[in-house]
């Protein structure tokens, strides 16, 4: 962020600019001649009829004759207005906008919206990603490509903004900086968490200290996750559930204390931390918290080197998060989480995805920051051998409730797997098959994405029954390859048709219940003549070992809100339809605990048994061994690799020989956790000077009594700023020339105004983030439908977001919609603010709406407002700019002093002609095709991620005791 006021010429918008004032010019040149503008006393070149209109345009005449110095004439008119365009456009070429985002949001009154851009430009460059992900899960699912895949892209984008906003919350966003007992970290007596009125998770008693680490094992959906974001504080404060019982984190009720004002406290990392990261590069997000608390950049760079250099990862601090492997991002994610030194440390599965050296490493930070930094750390996690000797104490879950305690790792549940099956052999890495006709098979596969080399060279062959695993570290090009062997691309032949459960398996959903989709995948089945004795719903209740309840409990849910490990094994039974020759799985056992991985084995032995070949690409050797799977080593894009990936176990005996050495970069030992583990009382923190601010101590935001009638004044100035060549009538004669020029200078004085006072509003990080998100999703439909007249996707959004989300938040991301797009391809001009409104209009217009209309009724409603706000925001933007596009001396030109009826009648001419019959009609259709369309998933979607206020039970007594029948 230190060159933030770096000048670089960048000659794309400055060239823009230039091509946009010619327009302009020839713009004013042709209106002359079609509104009888042209004529002049010198040499006549086009003698055109001069023909005047009937009532009410009486005094309009088009044509007429077209004179050399009448041309001479319109042309140098525009020679102003053409110099303010380029004017803009080298303010553009010469200063980047997005670099200011990060300054602005560390203070001062636009830090809420500058934020939310600084998280909406760190989401730009997934957003293609994420639909060309979307694109491929679909043609895996066997479908043609439509509407409906615009829904799993908005769901995994509004996912990701329930991450940021997870992020943004537990790393102070808005908070109160607190203090806390460091000795006493965890303190839970009968405690229960749950939502609604049904409790999911129960803690008869849990007790933690500093200087350990303790895993908590226990079945997928068993609540683990639920555990740490109840001691997080996101079930209570974010997460719309409720905590009964003793709930101490730090010494303090986490009730009464929201993650935001626990941030110094409290470390936290969720699952998949990547979609969490808030910012663009390695080094602003480790030192985000810091940067929220105002803490000066020169301390938060020496901070953030410090933290780095510590756990070893110093080499990514200027890399973009987007390039980060699985392993990298969550070593950042932990950095991140440790940067203010917490008392607590919350790791959510953080060895899911990893390979085996990446899990080594994760392990090892784990150890060094609980033995060595003191911190207490918790665990949630699946692979539990990989903290054997590290751990210092195991809970588990079982039927909803966290055991009492034990330091013996035999007391975490565990199902043993049976000896491998006579599939193949685990130790013949051969590629080709036993079988004399293969049923999968591709020889000297290479696979490049631009001019990165994926796959170098693979070769590979399966038979009928026979299973193989590709086993390698992150980044070999596992998933590439199987990506390439199911959709296969020009010149690539491959031997059978092979059916892929891809590493994104979320992307397969489209519809919003479990039972929906179960269906569609059995219909979709029977339509290609397969006709399987077994439905998708009861193969997934057999994967999770389902009763009929448990099935009917689930079957109504979205897919989306099932467990991390329930989606993937509903992603496998859906793919399991197809009844494929070859079936091929990208890491099969993600998010499963033993018994879920049980049942996913078995189905994959099943599967072998009837005549499939099976082919998975996987981290978990145990489980390649469990199935008898003949290994296909891969390293660097070669299959077979010359040489294997190592083994956990051998990983650890080598990290375990050079522990002493880690140890070294450990994190400094937190001299409140030494006090606490010398038995002296922990002394409270007094206040830090950094930055020039107090540490632990945040400035709270200026009461927003005002912000009410201040947003008004605004919005009315913006008003007569439309307005104006109506409101001049009112203003002496001798201003008249004053006033276009007034109304350019006041619509961005009131665009900062009205931004300043909702700014005032955004002291939630849900609202930051999915407004960053969304307003993302509109620049890129903005962008994307540049050039082409009147198809304004971005209407179709706006007005189902403001209606999902209401009048404040529609506001906000029309005003940060035009304000990304602009900085994205260099469109700022005279025009922005006025965009800028009334896209914001359209959003809050949509919020204002009947709240009671549901259903196709909600959709008619929402198709009718959609056209009318498309034409409204063709006449408002027409209205500003009309007398500055025509200029003076035409037929339709304004009139200063002219009646109004008169000025009135030639705008509506103007826009008539111009973009009401073309381009708003057209923006209107696209709005009601939109909304028709996708308008009822999208809003469903919508509806989904808003934050719901937490429901506590009715009584206390409703909710199990922790301890009755246990």
């Amino acid at each position: 962020m230190s060159d933030a006021g770096r000048l670089r010429l960048r000659p794309g918008p400055l060239r823009a600019a230039a091509g946009l004032a010619a327009v302009f010019v020839v713009a004013r040149i042709l209106y002359r001649v079609l509104f009888n503008g042209a004529a002049g006393s010198g040499v006549v070149l086009l003698p055109l009829p001069a023909i005047r209109l009937p009532a009410p345009f009486s005094w309009v005449t088009l044509l007429g004759p077209v004179t050399v110095d009448g041309l001479a004439d319109a042309a140098l008119s525009a020679l102003p207005i053409a110099a303010v365009i380029l004017l803009f456009g080298l303010l553009n070429a010469v200063f980047d906008v997005s670099r200011a985002f990060g300054l602005l949001a560390r203070r001062g009154p636009l830090r809420g919206i500058a934020r939310a851009l600084a998280v909406a430009w760190s989401t730009l460059p997934g957003l293609g990603q994420a639909v060309r992900t979307v694109h491929t899960a679909q043609r895996l699912r066997g479908e043609k490509p439509g509407p409906r895949m615009l829904v799993p892209v908005l769901e995994r984008t509004l996912e990701r903004a329930a991450a940021v906003a997870n992020g943004l919350e537990l790393r102070g966003f808005g908070g109160d900086p607190v203090d806390g007992e460091c000795t006493s970290p965890v303190r839970l007596q009968e405690a229960a968490f749950g939502f609604g009125d049904d409790a999911v998770l129960t803690v008869p008693e849990l007790a933690l200290g500093t200087g350990a680490l303790t895993v908590v094992t226990g079945p997928t959906g068993s609540g683990k996750s639920t555990l740490l974001r109840g001691l997080a504080g996101l079930v209570d404060h974010v997460d719309g559930g409720w905590s009964t019982g003793v709930v101490e984190v730090a010494g303090r009720d986490r009730r009464r204390m929201p993650p935001r004002d626990s941030s110094r406290l409290v470390g936290v990392v969720l699952q998949n931390p990547r979609e969490a990261f808030c910012s663009e590069l390695v080094r602003d997000e480790i030192g985000l918290s810091l940067q929220l608390r105002g803490v000066a950049a020169v301390i938060v760079s020496a901070r953030v080197d410090e933290v780095m250099e510590r756990l070893d990862i110093a080499g990514l601090r200027d890399r973009s998060v987007h390039t980060l492997s699985a392993g990298e991002a969550t070593m950042v994610a932990i950095a991140a989480a440790v940067i203010e030194q917490p008392i607590l440390l919350l790791v959510d599965e953080p060895l899911a995805d990893l390979d085996a050296e990446a899990r080594v490493r994760v392990v090892d930070a784990l150890d060094a920051l609980a033995h060595e930094g003191r911190a207490c750390v918790l665990v949630a996690e699946h692979r539990t051998a990989a903290f054997d000797g590290v751990a210092d104490g195991w809970r588990s879950i079982e039927q909803g409730t966290v055991s009492t305690g034990s330091t013996e790792r035999s007391m975490t549940p565990n199902i043993v797997l049976p000896e491998p099956a006579p599939h193949g052999t685990a130790s013949g890495p051969l590629p080709q098959s036993a079988s004399p006709s293969p049923v999968l098979a591709a020889s000297h596969v290479r696979i490049a994405h631009g001019d990165v080399v994926a796959v170098h060279d693979a070769s590979l062959a399966l038979g009928n029954g026979e299973i193989a695993a590709l086993i390698g570290p992150n980044g070999a090009g596992k998933s590439s390859l199987l990506t390439a062997l199911a959709l296969p691309p020009r010149g690539l032949e491959v031997v059978g048709a092979p059916v892929l459960v891809p590493d994104a398996s979320d992307d397969l959903f489209t519809r919003d219940t479990v039972a929906a989709e179960c269906a569609r995948a059995d219909r979709s089945a029977q339509r290609h003549g397969i006709h399987s004795p077994t439905s998708t719903a009861d193969r997934f209740a057999a994967f999770l070992s389902l009763d009929a309840a448990g099935l009917a409990e689930r079957m109504p849910r979205h897919p989306r809100d099932l467990s991390l490990g329930e989606r993937r094994c509903l992603a496998i039974a859906l793919q399991l339809a197809r009844s494929p020759e070859a079936l091929m799985i990208d890491e099969p056992t993600r998010g499963l605990d033993s018994r879920a991985r049980e049942q996913v084995r078995s189905a994959l032995e099943q599967a072998a048994d009837a005549g499939a070949a099976v082919l998975m690409a996987t981290h978990d050797a145990d489980f390649a061994a469990a199935l008898g799977a003949r290994v296909l080593p891969m390293r660097e894009g070669i299959v077979p690799a010359s040489v294997a990936a190592p083994s956990l176990p051998s990983l650890v005996e080598r990290a375990g020989k050079s522990r002493a050495s880690q140890i070294d970069t450990a994190l400094r030992t937190d001299s409140r956790a030494a006090d606490a583990v010398a038995g002296s009382p922990a002394p409270a923190r007094s206040p830090r000077v950094t930055g020039g601010r107090v540490a632990g101590s945040a400035t709270p935001r200026p009461a927003a009594h005002w912000t009410p009638l201040t947003l008004l004044a605004a919005n009315l100035v913006a008003l007569a700023s439309f307005t104006w060549p109506f409101v001049a009538a009112a203003v002496p004669a001798q201003a008249d020339a004053a006033v276009p020029w007034v109304a350019l200078a006041l619509a961005p004085i009131a665009v900062v105004v009205a931004v300043a006072a909702l700014d005032q509003t955004v002291r939630s990080a849900h609202v930051l983030a999915y407004l960053g998100v969304l307003a993302a999703i509109g620049t890129a439909l903005r962008i994307a439908s540049t050039g082409v007249g009147g198809v304004e996707a971005v209407f179709i959004l706006l007005v189902l977001a403001g209606r999902a989300f209401g009048a404040r938040f529609g506001m906000l991301l029309g005003v940060s919609t035009i304000l990304l797009s602009s900085t994205v391809f260099g469109g700022f001009g005279p025009w922005t603010p006025f965009q800028m409104f009334a896209c914001a209009w359209v959003g809050a217009g949509a919020g204002l709406l009947p709240r009671r209309v549901r259903g196709w009724g909600e959709i008619v409603m929402l198709c009718a407002y959609g056209a009318l706000a498309s034409y409204l925001f063709g006449l408002l933007l027409n209205l500003w700019f009309w007398p500055f596009a025509i200029g003076s001396g035409t037929a339709i030109s304004y009139a200063p002093g002219a009646p109004i009826g008169q000025n009135l009648g030639s705008f509506l001419l103007y826009s008539l002609v111009t973009s009401s019959a073309g381009w708003d009609t057209l923006r209107a259709i696209t709005t009601i095709v939109g909304v028709a369309l996708i308008g009822r998933p999208v809003l469903a979607a919508l509806r989904r991620a808003k934050p719901v206020a937490a429901r506590t039970p009715k009584t206390i007594s409703q909710v199990p005791s922790p301890i009755i029948g246990k």
